[in-house]
């Protein structure tokens, strides 16, 4: 019996822990987003253009790993 036989799909376990990241990243866009509206309400909304910019660009990242998942 070979122990390092793996069953299943590694390419799941490939995409699970690199959605991690994108995770942590929207938290921390989020809450960067928070903080500054806290700090000073009136520029609310010129943060809330960088918050959708950021938030984009973040869940790009785990939309790419989620193709490359399958891809390989």
């Amino acid at each position: 019996m070979d122990v390092l036989a793996l069953e299943g799909s590694i390419n799941t376990v490939g995409y699970g822990l690199a959605a991690i990241g994108p995770g942590i990243g929207v938290a921390l866009v989020f809450a960067a987003y928070i903080q500054a509206s806290a700090r000073q309400p009136e520029s609310a909304g010129f943060n809330r253009t960088w918050l959708v910019l950021g938030f984009a660009l973040v869940e790009a990242l785990a939309l790419f790993g989620l193709v490359l998942a399958f891809a390989v």
